[in-house]
C-alpha cells in the first residue's frame, strides 16, 4: 500500500491522498519536516489533517507517515513543575536543543527517559492486578508518593517485581501473560479515563478568596467560569486560585495567552510557597503554555491534554484543579478549523458543536471514586475563564459554558475600573452546588454561617436598593438609616469582599479568618444601625477611627488578628458613644 500524500492544503487543514487504512484521531507526521498532525475527517480516500506546527513549505505530493496511535499524553513521575505546549512537548528541552524558537517539526520525549526513580514495590509476585490498582510508589519532590497504577488493557497475575532504580520505560512489574508495567503510562486525551462512581459535590475547593469562598464557592469536583472583559482582571483571579487553591496538583493551561503572562506565572509560582505544605508552589504545578504566537491548531488540543493529566491524578486519589484561560480563545480555535473545513457556521461564526464541545469538556469535571480502588476517592475541578468581546455575556462561548457549569463568576468592568479586584459581580454571579455544600460550611465554620451569608447578601442587595433611590433624589434627600445602610454596605464591600492579589498577607484568606473577619462586619453593622437608630448621624460613625481599623483588618496577619479585631471592637463601641451624645 503507497504511503498517503498530501493534495491540499489550507493552513493547518491539511487533505491527504491516498488515505486508505487511516482512522479518525490517528497522529500522523506530514512532510518532509514530519510535522504532528490528527486526523479529523475522512471522505474516501481523502484524510483532512488538523497539524499542530506552522504549515509553512508543505506541497502536495509531501508525504504522510502513519503511527497507528490517536493523540496521547505520557503520564508519570516527572510532570509535576515542568512546562509543556498543547501536545505535551516539554518545552524546556524543547529550548536546550533548539533555543528560543521551537523548530517545525521538534520531537523529544515528553517525560525525561534517562531519568531514574527510585520505585518501591507494593505488589508480590502471584497477586492479581488489574487497571489502576497500585504496585509501587515513587517519590517525587512535591507529591510524597506518586502512585505507579496500572494501565487500561492490563491484566494478569504477578510474575515479577523491580524493585531499585528505574527509567520511566523500565519494567517495573512484568505479569505470567508477558504484559509489562512501566513506570509510564500512555492515555488518549479524547477519550476520558474510566471512573467509578460519582460522588455528590458536597464540599468547596477553597481558594483564599473572600468573595469566591464566601458568596460563590466552586464545589471540588465542580465547573466553574469566569467571564470578563479585557482588563477586568481574568488572569489574575486565575493565577491566584493556582496559586492558593484547595487542591493537590494544580494544572494551568494558557490557552492562547500572552507570553509575558505565562512568563510571569512561572516567575510567581517559582518563587511562592505553598501555604498549606511549605513547599514551592510550582512543585505541585503543571503548566500547558500555547501563547498567542504558537500554531492555532495546538490550542484546540491543550485543553484535553490538560485535563487527560488532571485524570491520571485525579485516579491516584488527589485533588486537582484546572484551569484554563481562556476558552473563549479555544473555541477561536475551533471557529479557524472550521472555517477552512468549509463547515455551515452557527451564531457568529461559530462551529454548530461549539455547545457539545464545551459540554463534554466540562463534564470530565467530577468527585469520584476511584476506579479500581473504590475505598479512594479523586476530583477534578475545572475552573474556565471566558473573554467575551465587549463584556457581553450573551455572546456563544459564555452561553454554551454556562450550560454545565455550576459556578458563574461575573467581572464587572465598573468594579475593575473602580480598582475593586477580585472584579466579581456579586449582583449576576452564582453557585448552584452551594446549598449542598452547606452541611460542609456548618461543620467547619460554624453553624451560623448559612445565616452570616444570608445577612451579607440581604446588606449589599439593600445597597443596590438605596444607590438607586440616591441617584434620584441625592443622598441629602435620604434619611440616616438609609445613609448608614448604604455606608454598612461600601464598608463590607472594601473591607471584606476586595482583596489585593499582590499584598502579601491579605493575597490569600483562610476560612477561620474569613469567618472571624465576617462576624464582626456584621456586628460592626448592627452596632452602626443601632446608633443611627438612637439619632446618631451616619457620617459621625463612619467617618471615625473604628471605621478604618475594620478596613485595615484583611491586611493583619492571622496570629495579630484576635487582637486588632478586640481594638477595632473597643474603637466602635467609643465611636457609636460619641455619635449617640453628639446627636
Amino acid at each position: 500500500m503507497s504511503a498517503p500524500r498530501i493534495v491540499r492544503v489550507s493552513g493547518p487543514a491539511t487533505q491527504a491522498g491516498g488515505a486508505t487504512g487511516l482512522f479518525m484521531g490517528e497522529v500522523v507526521r506530514v512532510g518532509p519536516r514530519r510535522l504532528t498532525g490528527e486526523i479529523i475527517r475522512i471522505d474516501g480516500d481523502v484524510a483532512t489533517i488538523q497539524v499542530y506546527e506552522d504549515t509553512t513549505g508543505l506541497a502536495p505530493g509531501d508525504p504522510v507517515e502513519r503511527t497507528g496511535e490517536p493523540l496521547t499524553v505520557e503520564l508519570g513521575p516527572g510532570l509535576l513543575g515542568g512546562i509543556f505546549d498543547g501536545i505535551q512537548r516539554p518545552l524546556g528541552k524543547l529550548a536546550e536543543v533548539w533555543g528560543d524558537y521551537i523548530a517545525r517539526g521538534a520531537s523529544v520525549y515528553r517525560l525525561d527517559h534517562d531519568r531514574l526513580w527510585r520505585f518501591t514495590p507494593t505488589v508480590r509476585p502471584g497477586d492479581h492486578v488489574a487497571y489502576n490498582h497500585v504496585v509501587g510508589v515513587v517519590s517525587e519532590a512535591g507529591l510524597a508518593e506518586h502512585k505507579i497504577m496500572v494501565p487500561a488493557g492490563i491484566e494478569g497475575t504477578v510474575a515479577s517485581v523491580a524493585d531499585g532504580e528505574l527509567p520511566v520505560t523500565g519494567a517495573a512489574v512484568t505479569l505470567t501473560n508477558g504484559q509489562v508495567i512501566q513506570l509510564r503510562q500512555k492515555c488518549s486525551v479524547r477519550q476520558p479515563r474510566p471512573q467509578g462512581v460519582r460522588l455528590p459535590l458536597a464540599r468547596p475547593l477553597l481558594t483564599g478568596q473572600r468573595v469566591v469562598d464566601t458568596l460563590f464557592p466552586v464545589a471540588e469536583g465542580g465547573a466553574a467560569i469566569i467571564p470578563g472583559g479585557f482588563g477586568s482582571g481574568k488572569t489574575v483571579l486565575e493565577q491566584t486560585i493556582a496559586k492558593y487553591a484547595e487542591a493537590d496538583i494544580i494544572i494551568y493551561i494558557g490557552c492562547g495567552e500572552r507570553g509575558n503572562e505565562m512568563a510571569d506565572a512561572l516567575h510567581d509560582l517559582a518563587h511562592l510557597t505553598d501555604p498549606r505544605s511549605g513547599r514551592p508552589l510550582l512543585e505541585r504545578t503543571i503548566l500547558i503554555a500555547n501563547t498567542s504566537n504558537m500554531p492555532v491548531a495546538a490550542r484546540e488540543a491543550s485543553i484535553y491534554t490538560g485535563v487527560t493529566i488532571a485524570e491520571y491524578y485525579r485516579d491516584m486519589g488527589l485533588r486537582v484543579a484546572v484551569l484554563a484561560d481562556s476558552t473563549s480563545r479555544w473555541a477561536e480555535a475551533l471557529r479557524e478549523m472550521s472555517s477552512r473545513l468549509e463547515e455551515i457556521p452557527g451564531e457568529e461564526g461559530y462551529p454548530t458543536y461549539l455547545s457539545s464541545r464545551l459540554g463534554a469538556f466540562y463534564e470530565r469535571a467530577g468527585r469520584i471514586r476511584v476506579a479500581g480502588r473504590p475505598d479512594e476517592t479523586g476530583s477534578v475541578t475545572l475552573i474556565g475563564a471566558v473573554s467575551p468581546p465587549g463584556g457581553d455575556f450573551s455572546e456563544p462561548v459564555t452561553q454554551a459554558s454556562l450550560r454545565t457549569a455550576s459556578t458563574f463568576w461575573a467581572l464587572d468592568y465598573g468594579l475593575a475600573h473602580q480598582r475593586h479586584f477580585p472584579a466579581i459581580d456579586w449582583r449576576i454571579s452564582f453557585s448552584l452546588a452551594y446549598p449542598s455544600m452547606m452541611g460542609w460550611y456548618a461543620r467547619a465554620a460554624g453553624r451560623d454561617w448559612e445565616e452570616m451569608t444570608r445577612r451579607l447578601n440581604e446588606l449589599l442587595q439593600r445597597e443596590e436598593e438605596l444607590t438607586e433611590i440616591a441617584r434620584v433624589v441625592g443622598m441629602d434627600a435620604m434619611e440616616e438609616k438609609e445613609k448608614a445602610a448604604l455606608e454598612i454596605a461600601r464598608i463590607i464591600r472594601e473591607g471584606y469582599l476586595r482583596q489585593s492579589a499582590v499584598h502579601p498577607v491579605d493575597a490569600f484568606c483562610s476560612l477561620a479568618k474569613q469567618r472571624v473577619m465576617l462576624s464582626f462586619f456584621l456586628e460592626f453593622a448592627d452596632g452602626a444601625a443601632r446608633a443611627v437608630a438612637r439619632g446618631a448621624r451616619a457620617e459621625d460613625i463612619f467617618r471615625s477611627p473604628a471605621a478604618e481599623a475594620a478596613l485595615r483588618l484583611k491586611e493583619t496577619p492571622d496570629d495579630r488578628l484576635a487582637a486588632a479585631i478586640e481594638s477595632a471592637r473597643a474603637m466602635a463601641r467609643d465611636a457609636w458613644g460619641a455619635a449617640e451624645r453628639h446627636a
